[in-house]
């Protein structure tokens, strides 16, 4: 029976129920001549209302601005969203914005239908607010690229059916909530790059449907979870610069899916060979910088699709496993700072992609195996700090794509092998430390980018070569230690070297701080050849005086024979005043250079070194002094002459004039038009020139450049081809107009000819496809051009950005995916304010142009005629805001994959 209490009770919910009954149906009846979708249409307007509240909380014009398309009662229609078949909003996508504002007035409970929030790579600040948790039927969320703070809350727990959680690069702190292992649904997790700290909940492990997992560059401490991979999907695992420590996850090593693993700088401990298991997809392996002990074992060679493997600093042992060979894929491999030992594996010269071998800092010992010759594409090549002997193979002269080159404190003995000056772009060689005897081989002058040499503690004897003065992009020096003698090379290189560089040689001379001047050395000589002279007999000192007066008549014909400048040419520089006498124009170049005293120096290039010089009219020249050419290297005079007198036919405003010429056995020079404001190098280098050099003056430099490499590839005949367009090879006026210079390397590009030729250029300009090739077309130019244009755009070299655009191009590795998605205007040159009204199209197209003259294939870039015609036409309009374009979204569609 009910209580006393209960009937009452039991009256009133039969009462209630009836009533429900009888309202429910009129609640839920439409108007008359009304339809479902009038319903739809109350649902927009009450969307609607909460995107314009949240429209309207943020915090700037351009946010405001960007969304000026957000008016009315119909969202569907609105920027960034889009609708259901009811009619209600279900994906809502704004990514790149630079929307600036927070999260805190976006009413969530306003869209129970939403099923993707895309608000990533904006402004947004602030914390996420719980009421997050009411998107119930949320799929996709991405907050990553912003600067959003606080900890994320635990109602996120309660987006059960979400598949994708991107909240990377902002500024989270605390731990990662325990509800997080509720989204069984979840397919990626991206956390990497907060201030998370703490422990992983080990709840994570009840995520079997991950495939990415991005923990890297928090401060998380404790043990890895343990339970990671029991669904068997997991492809990408990162959790590289925390604080874990303990061994690597049992269950990783059954994780067959894994495809990139990154659990470098850590500290990490347990047995490689034992808790590394065998991975048939890895792509990428990086466990650097931890505290791993064990040894190599066969099981590296069947990672076939293996294309890095990065396991320096750690206390692995026993000897590099010759099946590391088969891993044919190879790029990188990199087991510095380890305990191995015994001999390099011939087998890794089977690693016919290997680019980097970096193995320093163990112990291994035996002679460096000749089959590395068969790495044509190696780029670095360190082996440094071992106990390896033997001579240098001369067989390394033949990997023509090193760039740096380290086999520092071993026990190489021997001569320094000559085939190292086949190493063409060759950046920094270092040698120190070893027992290598002899002297110093005159090859290593063609070392044209050299840039570091340490050749220190060894027994190299005799005089440093003369030719080292070509060596001009030299910057570091060290040959202390050695048994060295004579005068330095007059190059900046070793002039402005410390005294520790000279130290503990036999006599080494020149003008140096830290040297005795070789003045004095000379002197002496001198003095000893007076006293020989004076017991001579009077009839032998006149065949002596004969003799000389025959010498100085012969080389004053030779030198009358030699120099050349154009008579009939009709030049602004009046050579009246030299009295078309050879002497006089040679003599007043002298003087007025002060017979070529740095304190008149300029600039330097590959060929030579530029002065400043002001003829008696009061004009000023640049007259450039060319390095003394090398008997290998002598070319026909009549073919050097024809050349040069097809570039002083050449009238271009952007190119720079070239008035004359000069071939002396004592010097030869090129005399030119003298540009004011120097290089755009220089300019770009300095603090104060690159301010003044706004986004108009760069966008008409760009041009400037483009219009005179049309010119010289389509208006001369036969087109000329540059070879070494650079930064510090573009000269700018009062105006800031550019001007193409040096064409010291320039060739004619006739129909007839292969035109394959010796190297030239500077080293970063340079086309990709001149490391396997040495034949040189207009294309080369081009991929300068974008290299070039890159530089003005972003205030410095873009060597970086180029590298990870080039590898974006056939990966699609997270890492590249990064790369693409970067902003443009993080990008730019920060020294001056962005770019406004036009000016921004400006930037925007130039960029697009400039990445498609980098394309690695020289067909696929476009011509300068091409190119010239794009940026005198009409700018388009932007498809989106600047401050919401991305890398990806200039690139060429040749050099996107999927």
């Amino acid at each position: 029976m009910m209580s006393f209490l209960q009937k009452p009770f039991s009256k009133f919910l039969h009462v209630l129920f009836f009533l429900l009954l009888m309202f429910i149906p009129s609640f839920f009846a439409f108007p008359p001549n009304s339809s479902a979708t009038s319903f739809a249409a109350a649902e927009g307007n009450k969307e609607a209302e909460a995107l314009l509240k949240w429209k309207a909380s943020l915090d700037d014009n351009h946010s405001q601005a960007v969304l000026s398309s957000w008016v009315g009662s119909s969202p569907c229609k609105w920027l960034g969203i889009t609708c259901d078949n009811s009619g209600s909003v279900a994906n809502f996508n704004l990514p790149h914005f630079g929307l600036r504002g927070t999260l805190h007035s976006f009413n969530f409970s306003s869209f129970p239908n939403l099923l993707t929030l895309n608000l990533s790579n904006n402004s947004l600040y602030g914390t996420i607010p719980l009421e997050i948790g009411l998107l119930t039927s949320l799929n996709v969320l991405y907050l990553d690229k912003n600067n959003l703070t606080g900890l994320i809350p635990v109602s996120i727990g309660t987006l059960e059916h979400l598949s994708v959680l991107h909240l990377g690069g902002n500024k989270f702190s605390g731990s990662i909530p325990s509800s997080i292992g509720n989204m069984t649904m979840l397919t990626r997790l991206v956390l990497n790059m907060n201030n998370l700290s703490g422990s992983v909940p080990q709840e994570i492990g009840h995520l079997e449907s991950l495939v990415e997992l991005k923990l890297s560059s928090n401060s998380f401490t404790g043990h890895l979870p343990r339970d990671l991979c029991l669904g068997g999907l997991l492809v990408i695992f990162t959790a590289a610069n925390n604080h874990f420590s303990g061994p690597i996850p049992k269950n990783l090593r059954n994780c067959t899916s894994l495809f990139r693993l990154r659990l470098d700088q850590n500290q990490l401990t347990g047995n490689i060979s034992e808790d590394f298991g065998l991975y048939p997809n890895l792509n990428y392996v990086d466990l650097s910088h931890n505290n791993l002990s064990g040894e190599l074992t066969w099981k590296w060679g069947s990672f076939h699709n293996l294309t890095s493997l990065k396991l320096s600093n750690n206390n692995i042992t026993g000897e590099i496993p010759s099946e590391l060979g088969k891993a044919t894929g190879l790029q990188l491999i990199d087991l510095s700072s380890n305990l191995l030992k015994g001999t390099i594996p011939k087998e890794l010269g089977q690693l016919k992609a290997l680019f980097n071998l970096t193995l320093h800092n163990n112990h291994l010992f035996g002679v460096i195996p000749f089959e590395i010759q068969m790495l044509s594409q190696l780029q670095f090549l360190n082996l440094a700090s071992n106990n390896l002997g033997g001579s240098i193979p001369k067989q390394l002269g033949e990997c023509s794509n090193l760039v740096q080159l380290n086999l520092s404190h071993n026990k190489f003995i021997g001569s320094i092998p000559s085939e190292i000056g086949f190493l063409h772009f060759l950046g920094n060689l270092d040698l120190s430390g070893n027992v290598l005897a002899g002297e110093i081989p005159s090859q290593i002058r063609q070392l044209k980018q050299l840039e570091t040499m340490n050749l220190s503690h060894n027994k190299l004897s005799g005089s440093i070569p003369t030719a080292f003065v070509d060596l001009l992009s030299l910057t570091a020096v060290d040959i202390s230690y050695n048994e060295l003698e004579g005068p330095i090379p007059k190059i900046k290189g070793f002039i402005e070297a410390p005294f520790e560089a000279f130290m503990n040689n036999s006599g080494l001379c020149g003008n140096a701080s830290s040297l005795k001047p070789c003045m004095l050395l000379t002197s002496r000589r001198k003095s000893n050849k007076i006293v020989i002279l004076i017991l001579f007999s009077l009839p032998g000192s006149l065949l002596l005086l004969l003799t000389m007066v025959g010498c100085l008549y012969f080389r004053h014909q030779t030198s009358r024979e030699r120099i050349s400048f154009l008579e009939e040419q009709q030049s602004p520089l009046s050579f009246a005043v030299w009295g078309y006498e050879e002497e006089i124009l040679h003599e007043t170049i002298i003087q007025a250079t002060n017979n070529f005293n740095f304190n008149n120096c300029i600039g330097k290039g590959g060929n030579g070194i530029v002065y400043q010089a002001m003829l008696p009219t009061g004009q000023v020249v640049a007259v450039k002094k060319l390095h003394p050419s090398r008997e290998d290297e002598l070319m026909d005079l009549r073919t050097f002459r024809n050349e040069i007198r097809m570039l002083i036919d050449i009238r271009h405003r952007n190119i720079v004039k070239l008035y004359g010429f000069c071939t002396l056995i004592e010097h030869s020079f090129l005399v030119y038009e003298f540009i004011e404001r120097g290089s755009l190098k220089m300019n770009l280098s300095s603090e104060e020139q690159a301010t003044d050099l706004d986004w108009n003056r760069r966008l008409n430099v760009v041009k400037g450049v483009a219009n005179a490499l049309s010119y010289l590839h389509h208006d001369c005949s036969p087109p000329i081809i540059h070879r070494d367009i650079s930064s510090s090879n573009v000269l700018l006026d009062l105006e800031y107009e550019a001007h193409v210079s040096d064409f010291g390397t320039a060739r004619l590009l006739m129909p007839d000819s292969t035109n394959w030729t010796s190297f030239a250029g500077t080293f970063g300009y340079t086309a990709p496809e001149l490391a396997y090739t040495m034949r040189v077309n207009e294309k080369c130019d081009v991929y300068s051009f974008g290299v070039v244009t890159m530089e003005v755009i972003m205030g410095m070299h873009p060597g970086d950005l180029i590298s990870s655009l080039s590898a974006s191009a056939f990966s699609s590795s997270s890492c590249s995916q990064i790369n693409q998605q970067t902003l443009l205007k993080d990008v730019i040159d920060q020294r001056i304010p962005l770019p406004e009204n036009r000016v921004v199209e400006g930037v925007v197209n130039i960029i697009k142009i400039a990445f498609a003259c980098l394309l690695a294939n020289p067909q696929s870039r476009p011509t300068m005629r091409q190119v010239a015609s794009e940026l005198i036409a009409r700018w388009p309009p932007l498809p989106k805001s600047f401050s919401a374009i991305t890398l990806e979204d200039l690139m060429p569609q040749t050099t996107v994959t999927g």
